[in-house]
């Protein structure tokens, strides 16, 4: 691929993904939108998925293309090995031209191979926690991509991971909402059944949390749901 091809190809790639999708507000259409681009725009893509990881769930794959990811994701995660188990566990970009004969995943590259899959581009897009997630790009044919292809690859694979931490921030902001609230509705509870201020209220459920052992919030929480008295009867509360 000339310059001036490759050129009019990243712009497009940018182009393309930007207008569909940067305004999407829900995940699943977005990093579907991502993989189908990444088959449509890529020479040598034939397939293409994100897998998820979360404990205690597991593997999960998403926006596949076609039934083939699912597959090949299910190989790596019944060997715990591959190229996207490597990105997951903090590679940024893992590239194989010829699982056949690559000795990095051998179990894994054997099965591959039966199912068709000859080249993998897989991506690292979030690891926070105990949630990660990679893109991974398939190809039937052994060395399936050109530098170029994976520089595109990598603009794609940034629009996702984008999308995924910016719905993983949405989520934590929701549930600090969520626990703020649930506090807050603790702390009323409290100052009536005990005529204290906010102040004291605040402490009580403090105290309960340090002798428990067990967050505040999930304190609140038992508040909210079983009454101030099945936590704080043991507590003094002068």
């Amino acid at each position: 691929m000339v310059d001036n091809q490759f050129a009019d190809m990243l712009r497009q790639t940018m182009s393309n993904i930007t207008e569909k999708y940067a305004g999407s507000t829900d995940l699943d259409v977005t990093l579907s939108g991502v993989t189908q681009a990444a088959v449509r725009l890529i020479p040598g893509i034939d397939s293409a998925d994100i897998l998820m990881f979360s404990a205690p769930d597991g593997f999960e794959s998403v926006a596949a293309t076609s039934p083939l990811p699912p597959r090949i994701d299910a190989f790596q995660q019944d060997f715990h090995e591959g190229p996207c188990v490597d990105a997951m566990d903090g590679e940024t970009l893992v590239r194989c031209d010829d699982l056949s004969n690559d000795p990095r995943w051998p179990r894994f590259g054997k099965s591959a191979v039966a199912a068709g899959v000859h080249s993998v581009l897989s991506f690292q897009l979030y690891t926070h926690g105990p949630r990660r997630a990679a893109m991974n790009l398939f190809g039937l044919k052994r060395n399936a991509f050109t530098m170029q292809a994976e520089a595109l690859a990598a603009i794609i694979a940034t629009h996702a991971a984008t999308a995924l931490i910016a719905h993983n921030k949405e989520l934590e902001f929701r549930s600090a909402l969520a626990r703020r609230d649930t506090i807050g509705q603790a702390k009323g509870m409290i100052m009536e059944r005990f005529d204290v201020d906010p102040v004291r209220a605040f402490e009580l459920l403090v105290r309960v949390s340090q002798n428990s052992n067990t967050r505040v919030a999930d304190v609140a929480a038992e508040v909210v749901a079983r009454g101030p008295d099945h936590r704080l009867h043991r507590t003094s509360i002068a």
